[in-house]
């Protein structure tokens, strides 16, 4: 005999928790539709040249990798690159901007973690332009996640919120040509602490002066008026900087014109996300009090979606909910309603001799659209009753003798114990 086991860092559900999951994801995909983004779906493998376009790195250590014959194929690791390549080989049959969502499970072969996993769900949106792209989209995709909570059941959430070109605009007014170092640095306050993001910005040979100045910035608190004051009195000569500020104070004034709450927006001058990729806006999302989950949703502005496959310039701006992960941390933090979940509405129960009494009227609740089983397995009335509790169905419709010779039918509340008899017109109502 086999033990039965699955391989580690894969989600597998019991059913209570997967029908609550699919009504997560159901929700989220509601929603992008609501806001007229059309769904995507691209195959699960992609080759090999597709994914490792950008070179190898961390990127070639997590993709699981294989071949086929002549075929170098892999898994995909998240579902940007396969936008990338989407766009850029049906360029011409695309309508643009092109908002697209795209629903799916990615594979990643991490280090196996607690709460992390090697395969799981992402929830994409993504606007993409031809050439240009218009900043408001920058506040849309922001706009469209803000619903997505609020239909969840979260009020009590931050979208944090910054922007690279300020960012790097400020580094290269302190002299700090290497962005990618600084950005990474900085990265690693929370990790490191802040003596030894000092240490190694001193071992880079970056002055004491600097050092404070740049720690200062990324440390600045305040309400959104407050940090917009502090950064325009700051009064810094850089073409970047003022760049990046005005798209910041454009892009906040419209997430609120588009129903974000102020109370739900943060600047945060710390936020970087996606060091070589993201070029403008940056979002990451915490929900208040919860912050140990760490963000839960996250994405920004990029300049050139489909480099690597197209001359055309693509620029775009998105955002990603990580569902799988999501979905585990809000269990841990009993922040998932508590209910019990059922899918069907009805279980009839005929008894001895009255099955196709039952299997009649099953047809026509279906017809009905009603979401209804029978159970014809026997047995005594308790165990039948058993069996709807542990489905958490609402409610039993029993056939017997009496409702049989009277055209009537015995509905019982599994809730409350309460029984009554309907006819077929009151049961439909009743239902």
């Amino acid at each position: 005999m086999i033990k039965p086991s699955i391989l580690p860092g894969m989600m597998e559900l019991l059913p209570e928790d997967q029908i609550v999951f699919n009504e997560i994801k159901d929700i989220i995909e509601k929603t992008f539709k609501k806001f007229g983004f059309l769904p995507l779906d691209t195959p699960v493998m992609e080759k090999q040249e597709i994914l490792f376009a950008k070179g190898g790195g961390e990127t070639s250590k997590q993709v699981y990798a294989f071949e086929k014959g002549s075929a170098k194929i892999g898994l995909r690791y998240d579902l940007t690159v396969p936008l990338a390549r989407y766009v850029a080989q049906y360029f011409s049959d695309l309508n643009f901007p092109f908002r697209r969502y795209h629903i799916d499970k990615v594979y990643r072969g991490e280090r196996n973690q607690r709460g992390r996993y090697r395969e799981f769900y992402q929830c994409d949106i993504d606007i993409v332009g031809n050439t240009s792209l218009s900043l408001y989209n920058d506040a849309e995709i922001p706009a469209v996640m803000n619903e997505v909570f609020k239909s969840l059941g979260f009020n009590n959430f931050k979208f944090l919120f910054n922007n690279r070109k300020l960012l790097n605009g400020f580094f290269q007014s302190l002299g700090l040509e290497d962005f990618e170092f600084t950005l990474r640095t900085i990265d690693k306050l929370d990790k490191i602490g802040i003596e030894n993001v000092k240490k190694e910005f001193v071992e880079r040979n970056v002055d004491k002066g600097t050092i404070d100045k740049l720690l200062a910035f990324i440390s600045t608190k305040g309400t959104n008026s407050e940090i917009l004051s502090y950064l325009k009195n700051l009064d810094i000569s850089n073409e970047l900087f003022e760049e990046g500020l005005s798209e910041l104070s454009f892009v906040y004034d419209n997430m609120k014109a588009l129903g974000i709450h102020d109370e739900n927006i943060q600047i945060s001058l710390n936020i970087t996300r996606g060091l070589d990729y993201y070029t403008g806006s940056v979002y990451e999302t915490i929900l208040t009090g919860y912050e140990s989950i760490g963000s839960i949703c996250s994405g920004g502005r990029y300049e050139n979606l489909a480099g690597n496959y197209t001359k055309q310039k693509l620029p775009g701006v998105g955002m990603s909910i990580g569902l799988t992960r999501l979905f585990y941390q809000l269990k841990e933090a009993n922040l998932l309603e508590d209910k019990s979940p059922h899918i069907t509405e009805c279980l009839i129960i005929p008894m001895k001799g009255y099955e196709d009494k039952g299997i009649e009227l099953l047809t026509h609740l279906r017809e009905n659209d009603k979401m209804v089983q029978i159970y014809l397995e026997g047995g005594k009335l308790k165990k039948q009753f058993n069996y709807a509790d542990k489905l958490n169905v609402p409610y039993t419709i029993i056939i017997g003798e009496e409702e049989a010779s009277t055209g009537t039918y015995s509905i019982r509340d599994m809730k409350t114990g309460e029984q009554k008899t309907v006819s077929y017109d009151e049961l439909i109502k009743y239902l």
